[in-house]
Protein backbone atom coordinates (compact mmCIF):
# COMPACT_ATOMS: atom_id res chain seq x y z
CA UNK A 1 0.00 0.00 0.00
CA UNK A 2 1.07 3.25 -0.74
CA UNK A 3 1.83 6.57 1.44
CA UNK A 4 -1.61 8.50 2.66
CA UNK A 5 -2.09 11.41 0.39
CA UNK A 6 -1.80 14.90 2.74
CA UNK A 7 -5.16 17.06 2.56
CA UNK A 8 -4.66 20.68 1.53
CA UNK A 9 -5.90 21.52 4.98
CA UNK A 10 -2.83 20.17 6.96
CA UNK A 11 -0.64 21.70 4.08
CA UNK A 12 -2.16 25.26 4.93
CA UNK A 13 -2.18 25.10 8.77
CA UNK A 14 1.27 25.98 8.92
CA UNK A 15 2.98 28.09 11.74
CA UNK A 16 3.70 31.67 10.62
CA UNK A 17 6.96 32.58 11.23
CA UNK A 18 7.24 35.85 14.20
CA UNK A 19 10.56 36.85 12.39
CA UNK A 20 11.91 37.17 8.85
CA UNK A 21 15.18 35.89 7.96
CA UNK A 22 18.32 37.36 5.78
CA UNK A 23 21.67 35.83 4.92
CA UNK A 24 24.07 38.51 5.48
CA UNK A 25 27.47 36.93 4.96
CA UNK A 26 28.64 33.06 4.66
CA UNK A 27 32.44 32.63 5.45
CA UNK A 28 34.40 30.44 5.75
CA UNK A 29 36.76 29.96 8.62
CA UNK A 30 40.13 27.64 8.82
CA UNK A 31 41.14 26.65 12.47
CA UNK A 32 45.26 25.24 12.73
CA UNK A 33 44.90 21.98 14.96
CA UNK A 34 48.01 20.07 16.30
CA UNK A 35 46.67 17.77 13.09
CA UNK A 36 46.18 20.07 10.66
CA UNK A 37 43.85 22.84 9.85
CA UNK A 38 39.67 22.44 10.33
CA UNK A 39 37.30 24.09 7.98
CA UNK A 40 34.32 25.36 9.07
CA UNK A 41 31.67 28.33 8.01
CA UNK A 42 30.39 31.24 9.58
CA UNK A 43 27.28 32.36 9.12
CA UNK A 44 25.19 36.03 10.08
CA UNK A 45 21.71 36.30 9.96
CA UNK A 46 19.21 39.70 10.83
CA UNK A 47 15.73 38.73 11.85
CA UNK A 48 13.20 41.41 12.70
CA UNK A 49 9.44 41.15 12.44
CA UNK A 50 9.31 44.68 10.36
CA UNK A 51 7.38 46.31 13.56
CA UNK A 52 9.99 47.45 15.56
CA UNK A 53 11.92 44.26 16.41
CA UNK A 54 14.98 43.59 14.98
CA UNK A 55 18.31 41.24 16.19
CA UNK A 56 21.27 39.61 14.74
CA UNK A 57 23.18 36.58 15.06
CA UNK A 58 26.14 34.41 14.68
CA UNK A 59 26.57 30.52 14.28
CA UNK A 60 29.36 28.52 13.49
CA UNK A 61 29.77 24.55 12.41
CA UNK A 62 31.08 22.25 9.76
CA UNK A 63 28.07 22.42 7.48
CA UNK A 64 26.10 25.54 5.78
CA UNK A 65 22.87 24.47 7.25
CA UNK A 66 23.61 24.19 10.94
CA UNK A 67 25.54 27.24 10.61
CA UNK A 68 22.26 29.60 9.62
CA UNK A 69 20.35 27.90 12.45
CA UNK A 70 22.62 28.30 15.33
CA UNK A 71 22.74 32.57 14.42
CA UNK A 72 18.70 32.22 13.97
CA UNK A 73 18.92 30.73 17.34
CA UNK A 74 21.21 33.62 18.60
CA UNK A 75 19.50 36.49 16.82
CA UNK A 76 16.23 35.51 18.47
CA UNK A 77 17.86 35.82 22.21
CA UNK A 78 19.49 40.05 21.01
CA UNK A 79 16.18 40.71 19.56
CA UNK A 80 15.91 44.74 20.46
CA UNK A 81 12.67 46.65 20.37
CA UNK A 82 13.09 50.30 18.55
CA UNK A 83 10.90 53.39 18.20
CA UNK A 84 9.33 54.58 15.42
CA UNK A 85 8.25 58.14 14.90
CA UNK A 86 6.15 58.65 11.58
CA UNK A 87 8.16 55.53 9.67
CA UNK A 88 11.52 57.09 10.75
CA UNK A 89 13.71 57.05 13.67
CA UNK A 90 13.13 59.86 16.40
CA UNK A 91 16.77 61.52 15.62
CA UNK A 92 20.06 62.03 14.43
CA UNK A 93 22.18 59.72 15.79
CA UNK A 94 26.31 58.75 14.96
CA UNK A 95 28.03 55.61 16.91
CA UNK A 96 31.64 53.52 16.10
CA UNK A 97 32.46 50.04 16.77
CA UNK A 98 36.04 49.56 15.73
CA UNK A 99 37.09 50.58 12.75
CA UNK A 100 33.29 51.14 11.36
CA UNK A 101 31.50 54.50 12.18
CA UNK A 102 28.07 55.42 10.48
CA UNK A 103 25.60 58.51 11.01
CA UNK A 104 21.94 57.56 11.05
CA UNK A 105 19.44 60.67 10.13
CA UNK A 106 15.47 61.07 10.35
CA UNK A 107 14.08 61.54 7.19
CA UNK A 108 10.46 62.83 5.70
CA UNK A 109 8.41 60.21 4.13
CA UNK A 110 8.49 59.46 1.02
CA UNK A 111 12.48 59.60 1.19
CA UNK A 112 12.73 55.76 1.57
CA UNK A 113 15.71 54.04 2.75
CA UNK A 114 19.24 55.77 1.78
CA UNK A 115 21.42 53.43 3.21
CA UNK A 116 23.75 50.43 1.79
CA UNK A 117 25.21 47.03 2.43
CA UNK A 118 24.02 45.77 6.28
CA UNK A 119 22.86 49.31 7.38
CA UNK A 120 19.95 48.99 4.38
CA UNK A 121 19.01 45.41 5.34
CA UNK A 122 18.59 45.63 9.35
CA UNK A 123 16.86 49.13 8.75
CA UNK A 124 14.58 47.39 6.37
CA UNK A 125 13.68 44.57 8.79
CA UNK A 126 13.25 46.55 11.54
CA UNK A 127 10.61 48.81 9.76
CA UNK A 128 11.80 51.52 9.63
CA UNK A 129 10.58 52.90 5.75
CA UNK A 130 12.10 56.39 5.62
CA UNK A 131 15.73 57.25 6.97
CA UNK A 132 19.02 58.36 5.75
CA UNK A 133 22.37 56.48 6.87
CA UNK A 134 25.92 56.85 5.76
CA UNK A 135 29.09 54.96 7.30
CA UNK A 136 32.76 55.69 6.82
CA UNK A 137 35.72 53.76 7.74
CA UNK A 138 35.46 49.47 7.86
CA UNK A 139 33.65 48.43 4.65
CA UNK A 140 33.29 44.90 6.91
CA UNK A 141 29.68 43.65 6.70
CA UNK A 142 29.86 42.06 10.52
CA UNK A 143 31.23 45.20 12.14
CA UNK A 144 29.13 47.31 10.22
CA UNK A 145 26.08 45.02 11.77
CA UNK A 146 27.00 45.20 14.98
CA UNK A 147 27.46 49.30 14.59
CA UNK A 148 24.40 49.51 13.74
CA UNK A 149 22.35 47.67 16.15
CA UNK A 150 24.77 49.15 18.76
CA UNK A 151 23.20 52.95 17.34
CA UNK A 152 19.66 51.65 17.36
CA UNK A 153 20.17 50.57 20.88
CA UNK A 154 20.88 53.88 22.07
CA UNK A 155 17.35 55.08 21.20
CA UNK A 156 16.21 53.59 24.87
CA UNK A 157 18.55 55.57 26.78
CA UNK A 158 17.07 59.17 25.77
CA UNK A 159 13.73 60.81 26.50
CA UNK A 160 11.34 60.10 23.14
CA UNK A 161 8.80 62.73 23.05
CA UNK A 162 6.04 61.49 20.85
CA UNK A 163 4.07 64.10 18.54
CA UNK A 164 0.34 63.75 19.81
CA UNK A 165 -2.83 63.02 17.31
CA UNK A 166 -5.19 65.98 16.28
CA UNK A 167 -8.50 64.98 16.98
CA UNK A 168 -10.64 65.36 13.75
CA UNK A 169 -14.33 67.21 14.41
CA UNK A 170 -16.77 65.37 12.29
CA UNK A 171 -18.80 67.95 9.98
CA UNK A 172 -22.28 66.61 11.60
CA UNK A 173 -21.27 67.32 14.97
CA UNK A 174 -23.51 70.67 16.10
CA UNK A 175 -21.79 74.02 16.47
CA UNK A 176 -21.58 74.73 20.27
CA UNK A 177 -23.67 77.10 21.76
CA UNK A 178 -22.36 81.12 21.87
CA UNK A 179 -24.70 82.75 24.30
CA UNK A 180 -25.70 79.71 26.56
CA UNK A 181 -23.86 79.01 29.53
CA UNK A 182 -23.21 75.86 31.51
CA UNK A 183 -25.73 73.87 34.35
CA UNK A 184 -25.24 76.15 37.72
CA UNK A 185 -24.26 79.27 36.51
CA UNK A 186 -26.71 81.87 36.20
CA UNK A 187 -27.34 83.85 32.97
CA UNK A 188 -26.08 86.93 32.11
CA UNK A 189 -28.27 89.99 31.08
CA UNK A 190 -28.77 90.65 27.62
CA UNK A 191 -27.73 86.88 26.96
CA UNK A 192 -29.52 84.75 24.58
CA UNK A 193 -31.87 82.67 25.28
CA UNK A 194 -31.67 78.74 24.59
CA UNK A 195 -33.15 77.44 21.83
CA UNK A 196 -36.79 76.14 21.93
CA UNK A 197 -37.75 78.92 24.84
CA UNK A 198 -40.55 81.19 23.49
CA UNK A 199 -39.28 84.99 24.02
CA UNK A 200 -42.64 87.41 26.06
CA UNK A 201 -44.52 89.30 23.53
CA UNK A 202 -44.41 92.88 24.08
CA UNK A 203 -47.55 94.92 23.41
CA UNK A 204 -48.17 98.60 22.07
CA UNK A 205 -50.49 100.54 23.35
CA UNK A 206 -51.61 103.48 21.22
Amino acid sequence: MGKPKRSNRMRDVREKKEYEEEVLQIARVTRVVKGGRRLRFRATVIIGNRKGKVGIGLGKATEVAEAIKKAVSRAKKEVIKIPIVNDTVPFEIKEKFKAAKLLIRPAKSGTGIIAGSAMRRILELAGIKNVVAKSVGSSNKVNLAKATMKALIQYHKKDIKFPKKREKKSPDSPPAPQGGTKEGVPVKEGASAKEGEKQPETINNK
